[in-house]
């Protein structure tokens, strides 16, 4: 992996808090819509960790690849995760 590990490792402890969190609001019988507004933090957090991910591995192993042999399989590796992330 060549994102930066530690803000990875940071958002990912945060959103594991918040999960705990969430958990604990479900069990304390909290409002409903407290619960929706913190997994909505919960997702981001998750979503920017991800874009973090993506967005490294596009700056060195699909640059990397451009022009070589493995090139179209990192562009199919991409085109597969955007298919996912578009659902």
């Amino acid at each position: 992996m060549k994102a930066d590990k530690a803000s990875v490792t940071r958002l990912l402890k945060t959103a594991r808090g918040q999960l705990d969190g969430i958990l604990k609001m479900v069990e304390d019988d909290r409002y409903c819509l407290d619960i929706s507004n913190q997994i909505l933090a919960t997702e981001s957090i998750l979503k920017k960790v991800n874009r973090e991910i993506v967005h490294a591995h596009m700056q060195s192993c699909v640059k990397g690849a451009v022009g070589g042999p493995d090139a179209g399989e990192k562009v199919e590796e991409l085109m597969t995760l955007f298919d996912k992330l578009a659902k």
